[in-house]
């Protein structure tokens, strides 16, 4: 497995997209932490643009490859190898050539520009991102043989837990502000992954007052030890969940 792997990941790494992704992540970086005098409101405006570009390009480029792929894993199908291990070596590999042009893109600037407890929730958290959402392309490539269906589905994805999913979650605060909501808000919060990551590094950087009413219930969650294991535990479990359900399907297809 760990020689697939490697072989995945060389290819991976040198495709022209994660190099893009990579020198994207590291001038956007560079600029904006030169430009601003203060290193939090350059980890404010980074993490703007983590919560959007992190996620698209994490769905988009693991579906593409996916799809493109599906010749070599027909091949290595062919071979004595469980279906379960091939899907996770490409996962693994995909993930992780992913990983790595965020840590070199955004955590290195961060690493020399603000290596304090928020540059290093923001990259933790940017971690988690990339691999939820590699998990989640994963898992609507598997379930969808047609390659714009898949990339369609992943948009979508995207779509929802960037935009939609906020859009929701305020006209069910608006229309429901008479009733005590604010635990119900905490749950609300694990549904979207985007959601979690922008709530987590806000409170690093004590600015919960722009969260709203609801803020101070976050600062006393979210701040204390229960929140710390609630959002790594909601988190990890959006990395598992949808890859285990790829891996049951990828088991079951028909190829």
């Amino acid at each position: 497995m760990f020689k697939l792997s490697k072989y995945i990941l060389y290819d991976i790494i040198r495709n022209k997209v994660i190099l893009a992704y990579t020198g994207f992540l590291l001038l956007v970086s560079l600029l904006l932490f030169n430009l601003e005098e203060n290193s939090s409101k350059a980890i404010l405006s980074l993490l703007n643009i983590q919560l959007i570009t992190i996620p698209l390009i994490s769905m988009i480029f693991s579906t593409i490859h996916y799809y493109n792929s599906y010749e070599f894993i027909e091949m290595l199908l062919a071979q004595p190898i469980s279906r379960t291990k091939v899907l996770f070596c490409e996962y693994l590999s995909t993930g992780i050539s992913l990983v790595l042009a965020l840590l070199i893109g955004m955590g290195i600037p961060v690493l020399l520009y603000s290596s304090g407890e928020t540059g290093f929730t923001l990259i933790l958290t940017g971690i988690g991102l990339t691999l939820a959402c590699t998990s989640l392309a994963y898992w609507a490539a598997v379930k969808s043989r047609d390659k714009a269906r898949g990339i369609g589905i992943v948009l979508l994805l995207w779509f929802y837990f960037a935009l939609i999913y906020d859009g929701i979650v305020m006209m069910l605060l608006f229309t429901f502000s008479d009733y005590p909501l604010e635990k119900f808000t905490l749950v609300l919060t694990a549904f979207n992954p985007i959601d979690l990551a922008r709530v987590s590094i806000m409170l690093k950087m004590d600015v919960s007052a722009l969260m709203g009413y609801t803020g101070a219930l976050y600062k006393d969650f979210f701040g204390s030890s229960t929140g710390i294991f609630f959002t790594g535990g909601i988190m990890l479990l959006w990395i598992l969940l949808p890859l285990y359900l790829a891996m049951r399907s990828f088991g079951k297809k028909d190829l």
